[in-house]
């Protein structure tokens, strides 16, 4: 019988830990999955699994997951989850193929192991673009995604920011869509720019209407047509008043920045003063992070639910983390609390963790100016004002 992992177990409904009892065996007596939750990994983002175990107060579990010289992917759980409730953090991010194999096996390790509950916490939802059939003789590759994580016996999912809102209708099991424009539309409050517009295109603009409306500026829509199966897409119009104003891009993701190069264009054409963009997630991939360095644009605002590699850190990349959101959401589901209050009802929780960064909850009021750039770890500029104050548990 594995031991649990140094040998504390968190009882977040009783915001308390508790004392491990010892067997007659010398060995720690387990305790059922309603009083004990844990939080494990695969290789897509480790450094978020950590922020997130930071916040909740926690020590990640113990996992072998590796692959072998023929490529052949290898899990060990090296505790007891028996009657656990399980959360693995793993986004389906590059390497697309090899993490989505990671979280497919390290969810039938723990449904052989006897998880109580496996919640599959995924940050970004790969092959979300294909997730109806736009041509003859095409996949729905999300949906099968979808299938092989039920299949594989998950019994909920956690994840942000799909690239559409009908991809929870994929799943057979719960669903909890988490939104980071609430984090992001704060950190540009905070930077005190006047005379925005926020623009965005159709598929997302129920929630850049949102982010419009948190910052109390108008919305402007971007009508664009892509090109065959190219990462490209041609630019139609720009509907709304932008000449003469800052402009904040808003989307889902930035892939190869094709699509956000046009846009830049198109609000240039218009006589756009300022430009910022800001995505929920950074794939980054191909040309992208040339392109945005070679572009106008002042910043772009990032959050970590992809990992940022250190030779795409450039100065106009900013990264904050979405650890406090995602834990959290954690700690409310593991308690059988609301996640749609984070929201609502709770929304300047939201907001607070915008900064928040290994156990710290910075709260600023900068950034004002145009220059400013920052990476993810980023010592503070000499104007920041931040106020470090513990973490929400």
């Amino acid at each position: 019988m594995a031991t649990p992992t140094a040998g504390r177990v968190t009882d977040l409904a009783a915001g308390r830990e508790i004392e491990p009892t010892v067997t007659r065996f010398g060995e720690l007596e387990a305790t059922v999955h309603a009083d004990q939750f844990e939080v494990y990994a695969g290789n897509a983002n480790p450094d978020l699994a950590r922020k997130i175990s930071r916040y909740l107060d926690t020590e990640p579990g113990r996992i072998e997951v590796f692959q072998f010289a023929n490529e052949n992917i290898f899990v060990k759980i090296l505790d007891n989850v028996r009657e656990k409730d399980v959360f693995l953090i793993q986004p389906t991010s590059h390497p697309v193929n090899q993490s989505i194999m990671e979280l497919l096996i390290m969810i039938d390790a723990f449904k052989r192991a006897s998880a109580g509950r496996i919640t599959a916490v995924i940050p970004f939802y790969a092959y979300g673009r294909s997730d109806k059939k736009d041509q003859p003789r095409v996949p729905i590759t999300a949906r099968l995604i979808a299938d092989m994580i039920t299949v594989a016996g998950a019994d909920r999912v956690l994840t942000m920011d799909l690239h559409q809102g009908q991809i929870q209708g994929f799943f057979n099991i719960p669903v909890d869509e988490l939104t980071a424009v609430h984090i992001l539309s704060n950190y540009f409050k905070h930077k005190h720019l006047e005379d925005l517009v926020v623009v965005t295109d159709l598929g997302f603009a129920k929630r850049a209407r949102a982010f419009a409306e948190l910052l109390d500026a108008p919305l402007a829509i971007i009508e664009k047509r892509r090109i065959g199966n190219l990462d490209r897409a041609e630019l139609m119009n720009v509907i709304g008043d932008v000449r003469g104003k800052r402009a904040v891009i808003v989307d889902d993701e930035i892939d190869t920045g094709g699509t956000l190069s046009e846009i830049v264009r198109a609000l240039q054409r218009e006589d756009v003063s300022e430009i910022y963009a800001c995505a929920s997630h950074g794939v980054l991939s191909g040309p992208a992070v040339d392109l945005i360095r070679d572009s106008p644009l002042v910043e772009v605002v990032l959050t970590d639910s992809i990992p940022l590699p250190a030779h795409k850190r450039i100065p106009k990349i900013t990264t904050l983390s979405v650890a406090p959101l995602i834990g959290e959401a954690i700690k409310r589901i593991h308690r059988g609390e609301s996640v749609g209050a984070l929201f609502s009802s709770e929304v300047a929780l939201t907001q607070e963790m915008s900064l928040w960064e290994d156990g710290v909850s910075r709260k600023l009021d900068l950034r004002n100016e145009p220059d400013h750039a920052a990476g993810d770890g980023d010592p503070p500029k000499p104007n920041a004002e931040l106020a470090a104050a513990e973490p929400k548990r």
